[in-house]
């Protein structure tokens, strides 16, 4: 979290972190140990930890911040008070093992996907709760 940390203003503190889950690490080596002689194995894995090295998601007590990137930088941010909805999915699969994906939707223009998240029912109930006090 060192660049949502560094920018964070005085009055707001990060409520969430929003990390990958577990899974996101465990394909990287499935692809890297079946496909590594194919080199398709190897990009992917190389693929999907950067990714998870240069990907920055929390939830603070005024906004969602999402920051990709480790050359070039991109941010997307949406106000708590401007989220209008929180769609959850989650395959069979996913609910076994604890994972989900997150589609967040702004009022008017806007929307942020969370992909192959840790607790996503938690991180769904932190936003609505958010939402609620914004």
């Amino acid at each position: 979290m060192k660049f949502i940390e560094r920018t964070l203003p005085q009055n707001e503190e990060i409520e969430l972190p929003i990390t990958f889950h577990w899974t996101h690490s465990f394909f990287a080596w499935l692809s890297l140990f079946f496909l590594g002689w194919v080199l398709i194995g190897i990009f992917v894995f190389i693929a999907r930890y950067i990714e998870k090295w240069t990907t920055e998601r929390a939830l603070t007590n005024k906004r969602l911040i999402i920051k990709r990137g480790l050359i070039s930088r991109k941010t997307e941010e949406i106000s708590c008070n401007r989220i209008e909805e929180v769609n959850l999915s989650q395959t069979a699969i996913q609910r076994i093992l604890g994972s989900g994906d997150i589609l967040i939707r702004g009022v008017g223009a806007g929307e942020i996907f969370l992909r192959n998240i840790d607790d996503p029912i938690g991180v769904q109930k932190k936003i609505n709760q958010l939402r609620q006090w914004g």
